[in-house]
């Protein structure tokens, strides 16, 4: 069913994000400031996050371990943190070539080029599970490295092959983390040194709060998701208002059309062109102009500018032809 902006109905919106930097920068402890998180640890470095910021955890050792937990209740948790994402990505290798050999290669435990595209459609089919079906924000955890592009050096996630390509698109938000100006920040925004995502007024580069500070909480990713939700909530009120106006101009003018005849398409025509058209309310009512004249047997005049009843000339054999010296109006 095709619907207008107007018609989207937000609810608190869930949020997947990438979080991307060197080692030893934040990563985890800035991923599990998101609210109520599940840590799956599959890099198996939860006892290098500070004791107090450490929240529930499991270490699966293959991916079908995984899978499990993911079937567990989860009612207490509403984001679930893969940390990393290169290493989840790993877990996913022996499980694809065990769903079919031709995703490896002959010594059974190496990806084909066919495996490493089944791991991409894995990887995605995992963030859509965790994010429509169990309903929970998606937290991605990834090392950077550095490749050089000329003189220039560039910072990149520390994925395999094309599989990067399926790692960013189903995120909502990605930013890179790194020190920049002697504080440790965060990045959305594209730039020539990396790849990042921001979406519903999240940009730039954001300072994270220096957690050595006894007094600071670690709830920077609770609050970013809070101020998406806000900028959500702001747009959906736009069209709120956009609807009615456009509600107002359909009621205004659609029973004009409805009830026209013959005598008073000129007046109609003015009344669309008059209107304060918002949305889709010009085009909607241009077609309902266009098919109510049709309906009354009519055709736009050239000559005298205007619409008239179509004219009906007798051919020499007896039979009707409508005249053509009219075409209809754009």
């Amino acid at each position: 069913m095709i619907k207008k902006p107007c018609e989207m109905k937000q609810t608190k919106k869930k949020i997947r994000i990438l979080l991307a930097g060197f080692p030893g920068i934040g990563k985890t402890t800035l991923a599990l400031s998101a609210p109520k998180p599940l840590h799956i640890d599959v890099d198996r470095g939860v006892d290098r996050v500070r004791a107090n910021d450490r929240k529930d955890f499991t270490q699966p050792a293959t991916y079908e371990e995984l899978l499990q937990d993911l079937k567990s209740d989860l009612s207490d948790y509403e984001t679930l943190v893969f940390d990393t994402g290169g290493k989840l990505l790993d877990l996913m290798k022996p499980y694809v070539i065990k769903q079919d050999s031709k995703n490896g290669q002959k010594d059974g435990e190496t990806l084909s080029i066919k495996g490493y595209g089944a791991v991409g459609k894995e990887f995605q089919r995992l963030m859509d599970y965790a994010f429509y079906t169990l309903n929970k924000n998606v937290v991605v955890i990834f090392h950077a490295k550095e490749d050089k592009d000329g003189e220039a050096t560039k910072l990149r996630i520390l994925v395999e092959g094309s599989t990067k390509d399926n790692v960013w698109q189903p995120m909502d938000l990605g930013g890179f983390i790194e020190m920049y100006n002697g504080k440790r920040t965060i990045g959305f925004d594209n730039c020539e040194r990396y790849y990042a995502k921001g979406t519903h007024g999240i940009k730039g580069i954001i300072e994270l709060p220096d957690l050595e500070n006894p007094n600071i909480q670690n709830d920077f990713l609770t609050k970013l998701f809070d101020k998406v939700n806000e900028n959500i909530s702001k747009e959906t009120e736009y069209f709120e208002s956009q609807k009615e106006d456009y509600e107002k101009v359909m009621n205004e003018v659609s029973p004009m059309i409805e009830k026209m005849t013959e005598k008073n398409t000129e007046e109609v025509m003015n009344a669309i062109k008059n209107a304060k058209h918002i949305l889709t309310s010009e085009k909607e009512l241009k077609h309902k102009f266009k098919l109510k004249i049709e309906e009354l047997g009519m055709v736009w005049n050239k000559d005298t500018k205007q619409y008239e009843k179509k004219e009906e000339e007798v051919k020499e054999d007896g039979t009707k032809e409508i005249s053509d010296n009219t075409e209809p109006s754009k």
